[in-house]
């Protein structure tokens, strides 16, 4: 019988010590998930990043298209001076490229890739599909 109790309470014991274990896991920061998200993001996943600290958005269409309407923030360097201004870019922050649908944004971010860039993502679709989904855009 005493073994019987004993059994009891060390059950109760592991039970009572699973419950109140570490505190369950807080969401990641965007910083964090940046972290994990493919070569390849949505507008909305590019749009929930926009404005972090740690994030830069960068165009890379011409200086004309720019000019027709922009992601409010963003950072322009047209696609054929990104070789030449790669330290206007920094490497410690999540680049999001874009630009009008999604090809020289892909184009660009290979190449900050092959230059050393960690962190960088192509907003597929471009500002096409972001002026589509409705998020803001400036003149």
């Amino acid at each position: 019988m005493h073994s019987l109790q004993l059994s009891v309470i060390l059950v109760a014991a592991i039970a009572l010590a699973a419950c109140g274990g570490a505190p369950a896991a807080v969401p990641a920061a965007p910083a964090a998930q940046a972290q994990r998200l493919p070569p390849d993001i949505d507008v909305a996943t590019a749009a929930s990043l926009r404005g972090g600290s740690d994030v830069v958005m960068l165009d890379v269409r011409t200086p004309e298209e720019y000019a027709q309407g922009h992601i409010p923030g963003v950072v322009s360097i047209p696609l054929n001076q990104v070789p030449s201004r790669l330290a206007e870019i920094p490497k410690d922050k999540t680049v999001v490229v874009t630009c009008r649908t999604g090809n020289r944004s892909a184009q660009a971010a290979q190449l900050l890739r092959q230059r050393g860039y960690n962190n960088v993502h192509n907003m597929l679709g471009g500002i096409a599909a972001w002026e589509k989904a409705g998020y803001p855009v400036e003149k």
